[in-house]
């Protein structure tokens, strides 16, 4: 019994009462530590959002057949009588020939010289480009030789029927 009336000794209601008060203590400046060291919220500092308002797809209209039936497409032809279609020879270049090039432009990269009175189907065109009429050229007899030529270098082939 000797040893339980020692420790009565030392446990006394002061000493418990320490022992909380300093759990209680401890407890009290960790959180304090954990809420200050946590980072502001910054949702006051934020812009409102910005909202895109997309209208929804309208139905697209279906044309009428019985119009589309009867419509042609306008053909353009120049004042030189030049069209989509219609066989221009090369023509004015006193024998020097005429650059055909990749692109309308003087800028685009040459593919060919035609020779004159050389003889091309146009496939596309009228372009202006650098106060030049451009027309997309092939030659009949060669796929590959293909390109845009200037519209000052070329003459109608009249067709004969």
């Amino acid at each position: 019994m000797r040893s339980s009336t020692g420790l009565r000794q030392y446990i006394t209601r002061w000493v418990v009462l320490g022992a909380v008060a300093t759990v209680v203590f401890l407890c009290a400046v960790t959180f304090l530590v954990l809420w200050l060291s946590q980072p502001k919220a910054a949702v006051a500092l934020m812009e409102p959002a910005e909202m895109t308002v997309i209208p929804a797809p309208s139905e697209t209209p279906t044309p009428d057949p019985r119009l589309l039936a009867t419509a042609t497409p306008m053909a353009v032809v120049s004042k030189d009588g030049i069209s989509i279609g219609s066989f221009v020879q090369i023509n004015g270049t006193e024998g020097d020939g005429l650059r055909l090039r990749s692109g309308p432009g003087i800028d685009d990269s040459m593919r060919f010289i035609g020779m004159e009175a050389e003889a091309f189907e146009v496939r596309d065109g009228p372009v202006d480009a650098d106060d030049i009429t451009w027309w997309y050229l092939v030659a009949p007899y060669d796929e590959s030789r293909s390109g845009w030529a200037a519209a000052q270098y070329l003459t109608v082939i009249s067709q004969q029927p």
